[in-house]
């Protein structure tokens, strides 16, 4: 009997040794598929109370992706939560400034890939992959119910106090692209005038807020893989940073400033989830019945607390100054419900939204989960939709029109 037991024993020794081989070998198997390598990009420097110049090299403080100035806007922010003291308390502890942030990097930047694709920032390190879903309106063809109303004072978005911030263009690596949970086709604008169904992308830009920037220097003389770095900027040694505007950035800032402008940005906090709004006019599609105005509106969720939450659901309220509100529920944003844990905090996507009348206001509620099972609504803050004079044609860009992405809004 005792032997009985004992070659028992060891015939369960040999299975658990075998599984540990087993799982070695697929480690190592592995590892020889993904190898991972270490290169330095840059070196940090140190965070600047002032604005950026054009060229500067920097590191996004959130979704870590490597990018480079183009030029600066100024924008009005309204934060709700500078009106509540409880949200200050409990979002001024979770956040540093960048210059402490700075304090505490290595000066070294280093990077982890694989040898299958080119370095990505060390920050990055999501496996997922933001659908490209960036024309998709929020809810096509979900709208619950359409009624007249008289007006819409309760939701006035400037009932909060601006402030003037720094914001900035800026291109993105497009090596960091596929690690980041941030769409990267962040401006769009309206297509042929006598289409009224085409939407059109510039990839890789994004608007970035001046505490989000962690600038860095690097000797490279084209740092930034992008399509457009070569053609707006140009290597100076001499200047510093050492990357200049051409006279194509410049004059394509000039040409379409009216779509890239950003004049209002709103924030409010709730259960200790920001959600960032940035609205941005798109233009007018005249026909001989109506005229339907155009607006995106850029979104970014940001979990400032230490438990991890899930989107669940949308509810948007929109009201027109033709006197309809319309409102709209939906799973989900763009085809997501994305998860905002401690390691990947944050998520950022775009969408569109059309008016029969010049402007309007849009406001609404996230519906979200907490990893313990508590739900609730996080507040989206309201925001206004104002129309600008449509005296300017399509806008046009550095490159060639095969560099720009065209999707029907319909999708």
């Amino acid at each position: 009997m005792g032997l009985l037991v004992q070659v028992f024993k060891w015939d369960q020794r040999w299975r658990v040794l075998h599984r540990v081989d087993i799982l070695l070998r697929r480690g190592i198997k592995k590892q020889a598929v993904y190898p991972t390598k270490l290169a330095e990009v840059g070196r940090l420097i140190d965070a600047r109370d002032d604005r950026y110049e054009t060229g500067q090299l920097f590191l996004h403080r959130i979704f870590g992706y490597r990018g480079v100035i183009l030029f600066p806007w100024t924008a009005r922010v309204y934060d709700r939560d500078l009106h509540n003291p409880s949200k200050i308390s409990a979002t001024s502890t979770t956040t540093a400034s960048p210059t402490q942030q700075q304090r505490t990097k290595e000066s070294s930047l280093r990077v982890k890939a694989n040898t299958s694709s080119p370095p990505t920032a060390a920050t990055v390190q999501s496996g997922e992959t933001p659908t490209s879903a960036a024309f998709q309106t929020d809810a096509p063809g979900e709208a619950e119910s359409t009624t007249n109303v008289g007006t819409a004072t309760q939701v006035d978005p400037k009932e909060v106090k601006g402030k003037v911030q720094t914001f900035y263009q800026v291109l993105i690596d497009t090596r960091d692209c596929p690690h980041i949970r941030a769409q990267t086709e962040a401006v769009t604008f309206l297509g042929n005038q006598d289409s009224n169904r085409s939407l059109y992308a510039i990839p890789g830009l994004d608007y970035v807020a001046h505490e989000d920037i962690m600038p860095y220097s690097s000797s490279e003389k084209s740092p930034l893989q992008h399509e457009l770095f070569d053609k707006f900027l140009t290597h100076a040694p001499e200047a510093d940073p050492p990357f200049v505007g051409q006279e194509t950035l410049k004059a394509w800032q000039e040409k379409n400033h009216p779509w890239l402008d950003m004049s209002d940005v709103h924030k409010e906090t709730t259960e200790n989830v920001r959600i960032t709004v940035i609205p941005f006019y798109m233009g007018c599609r005249e026909t001989p019945a109506s005229s339907v105005y155009w607006w995106r509106y850029c979104i970014r969720l940001e979990n400032l607390g230490e438990l991890s939450v899930q989107l669940r659901e949308r509810h948007w309220r929109i009201f027109s100054l033709s006197g309809t509100l319309e409102t709209v529920r939906g799973r989900g944003v763009v085809g997501q419900e994305p998860i905002l844990s401690p390691r990947l905090p944050a998520f950022q996507y775009s969408s569109h939204v059309s008016l029969q009348a010049p402007s309007g206001h849009m406001w609404g509620t996230f519906r979200l989960e907490r990893e313990d099972g508590y739900s609730f609504d996080c507040k989206i803050p309201p925001f206004s939709l104002e129309s600008k004079p449509d005296d300017i044609g399509p806008p046009t860009t550095a490159t060639s029109a095969a560099h720009d992405k065209k999707r029907d809004d319909s999708d």
